[in-house]
């Protein structure tokens, strides 16, 4: 490959483009993350039952809180006993699949390229039941299950029906300790707030704040610049001539 001045000089107008752009792109990431933090450090910090509600009771707007998230009506499925708030019931069966795979061999020397139809067996997915509470409690406070994003579930047991039929089973607990952040309006919050499960209030924001994207923008931007540049000297640029 000849790089010709021309095309050293062509790339040196779309560096320059290249990054009077990016600054202009990572000026207004940089605004946005200053701005999304803003909002974390002016936001209210409770813990106390007393605060949230009168918080929700006046409108306090953006708070972390504190506190304990409780199922009120626990959810099961009566072949596996316990409570849950959440439980989910998976239905598998075993089922028989092929698929044509590709291999070589020596014959005589040479390599050869041959496909062959393998089969194989896995537990496929087939239907799936759900059931969640439908109220809820954070800090002694009552709502709807749909104001709070319940917990991830996790595996608690799998039930054989016969060898080709199975039922997995998913649940969180009863009862959680984390923060949440929402908007404390019209005596109650946001939905589907998150929950950040064993967190506490300053651990959340700093999780919150703690992805930089301005130095991400620009990591990804510099590996475009030069992939741009050297895509520029790999092509024929008769134009130039």
């Amino acid at each position: 490959m000849e790089i010709t001045k021309r095309e050293v000089l062509v790339s040196i107008c779309i560096i320059a483009v290249l990054l009077i752009l990016g600054v202009w792109i990572g000026g207004c990431i940089s605004d946005a993350c200053a701005d999304r933090d803003a909002i974390y450090n002016k936001a209210l910090k409770i813990d106390s039952a007393s605060l949230f509600e009168y918080g929700m009771r006046t409108n306090v707007g953006n708070a972390f809180v504190y506190g304990d998230l409780k199922a009120v009506d626990a959810v099961t499925f009566s072949e596996i006993g316990g409570e849950y708030m959440r439980v989910q019931k998976v239905t598998e069966r075993y089922t028989r699949h092929t698929r044509t795979v590709t291999k070589t061999r020596t014959v005589n020397g040479k390599t050869q390229t041959y496909t062959t139809t393998e089969v194989y067996w896995s537990w496929d997915e087939i239907d799936r039941e759900t059931r969640t509470c439908k109220e809820i409690t954070f800090l002694g406070v009552p709502f709807n299950s749909n104001k709070i994003h319940i917990p991830a579930t996790g595996y608690l047991k799998t039930i054989k029906k016969s060898s080709h039929i199975r039922y997995q089973y998913y649940g969180t607990g009863t009862e959680y300790v984390g923060t949440i952040f929402t908007d404390l309006r019209d005596n109650t919050i946001t939905d589907g707030t998150d929950f950040y499960k064993n967190q506490t209030i300053d651990e959340t924001v700093e999780s919150l704040k703690s992805v930089n994207w301005t130095v991400i923008f620009w990591i990804a931007w510099i590996i475009l610049i030069v992939g741009c540049v050297i895509g520029f000297y790999y092509i024929d640029n008769w134009w130039l001539e």
